[in-house]
């Protein structure tokens, strides 16, 4: 009977050493963060995005209301996203715009989401509906003008869009001459 009730605590203490540390995992995370990101850094360590990316989504995973998970979950879809990981960059998008829908970073979010569907899956149907949502919900939002610029040039090569500005410039150009011509003959 003494033996059952010493094994125990120490069965409760290997358990819960055993068991995620949240001071532990945050810092692993801010760890790589500081070699990742470091200014030294002049190429993106896949092997370690890898290891962030997957600590970051433990980290949600354990901690669903701690304060760091906020942080964690935009990192989390901004890093997916820069490393071409469309679809898991969307998810970690959703999931923040989901659990954090009246923050600012959510509107980032559904812009980024947009964006991806465009640049990364090529789904430009998609894409069109979240850039049109995007300005609809956020029409003052800084990434405003850069959603409706997506919208106008979805689907353009980069030749087009070239051509298509210096066809606006010549317009322009000639319709100032124009109005050069007509205010001159006015003064006459």
């Amino acid at each position: 009977m003494k033996v059952k009730i010493l094994l125990l605590p120490i069965l409760l203490i290997g358990m819960i050493s055993c068991g995620p540390s949240r001071s532990k995992d945050a810092a692993k995370i801010r760890s790589i963060e500081s070699r990742l990101f470091s200014p030294k850094a002049t190429s993106l360590d896949k092997e370690a995005a890898d290891s962030l990316l997957t600590l970051y989504s433990a980290f949600i995973k354990n901690y669903p209301g701690d304060s760091l998970t906020q942080k964690y979950t935009f990192k989390a879809g901004s890093l997916y996203m820069n490393t071409g990981n469309g679809k898991s960059a969307i998810e970690m998008f959703d999931l923040y715009r989901a659990t954090y829908p009246n923050d600012v970073k959510s509107a980032m979010c559904l812009f980024f989401t947009a964006y991806i569907y465009e640049n990364l899956l090529r789904n430009l149907d998609k894409a069109q509906e979240l850039y049109i949502l995007f300005i609809e919900k956020y029409p003052h939002h800084d990434f405003a003008d850069d959603a409706q610029m997506a919208l106008n040039n979805l689907g353009k090569t980069p030749d087009q869009m070239v051509r298509e500005f210096e066809k606006k410039q010549k317009a322009d150009s000639a319709m100032r001459a124009d109005s050069l011509k007509k205010a001159g003959k006015r003064k006459k």
